[in-house]
């Protein structure tokens, strides 16, 4: 199974750089979206379904024109599980599962601290979707999640290490992303590529992308029991729909 996970900063503004175009060529089985910005309705979905996506799933965020994430499937999942539950991260959006026989796969979008009152939301999210997901994983061991973590986890995620300070690179935020791989997932990049520098997101400002000044802040996040089946995991820096690219897992079916 090929998956895709891809924060594309507005469905709509992505689609008018060819963004399907890209789609068709990459050829996942499933692509998880983050930070769709758009209402399903607002969405033109044949084009999908011509591409071979004819089960695609959209969670928007109550706000228009913000957060939200989505996942478009080749294959139809058993079932699909929109958001968590928890009320306090449900209304922006943030997370939506579907289930495979073998494998199930989140599209997880997870908070940015761009000011102390978001920080502190962050954080919240971050202690509450830990809970969620360790019971989760309770009743379903196989999962893959897929994301923009807005966290870098080591220096050698981020172009500048000094950048203690700024949130996507606070200790605090390194020490829980360690924590959440320590209690039982694999970061499927850095499980197959030990020193590789790469990123995934850069800003718009100082030409931070044609200079490589980036962050790695999205994750395939692969559950331990799936291990020994993580065939190849990439970041594709080529796709520029975003500020971020896309990140690629492959998962071996049985």
């Amino acid at each position: 199974m090929k998956i895709i996970s891809y924060n594309v900063n507005g469905i709509r503004a992505a689609l008018k750089k060819d963004f399907m175009g890209w789609l068709k060529s990459a050829n996942p089985d499933v692509i998880c979206l983050q930070e769709i910005k758009a209402l399903k309705e607002q969405l033109d979905l044949d084009i999908f379904v011509e591409a071979g996506y004819q089960y695609n799933y959209w969670y928007s965020a109550r706000k228009k024109g913000y957060s939200g994430v989505a996942v478009l499937c080749k294959n139809e999942p058993n079932h699909i599980e929109y958001g968590t539950g928890i009320a306090s991260m449900d209304f922006e959006g943030r997370n939506l599962r579907v289930d495979f026989d073998e494998v199930s796969v989140m599209s997880m979008y997870l908070p940015s601290g761009t000011n102390l009152e978001r920080l502190e939301f962050k954080f919240n999210y971050m202690e509450e979707i830990q809970e969620y997901l360790t019971t989760l994983r309770n009743s379903i061991p196989n999962l893959v999640v897929c994301g923009d973590y807005n966290i870098c986890h080591e220096e050698i995620d981020i172009h500048n290490p000094k950048m203690k300070n700024v949130s996507g690179f606070l200790p605090e935020e390194r020490e829980w992303l360690g924590g959440f791989i320590n209690s039982g997932f694999i970061d499927s990049f850095r499980h197959l590529n030990k020193e590789s520098q790469q990123y995934s997101w850069w800003s718009y400002r100082a030409n931070a992308r044609a200079n490589n000044k980036g962050w790695r802040l999205d994750y395939a996040m692969v559950a331990n029991p799936l291990q020994e089946k993580i065939k190849r995991a990439v970041i594709l820096s080529d796709a520029v729909h975003s500020d971020h690219c896309p990140i690629l897992v492959e998962i071996e079916n049985q």
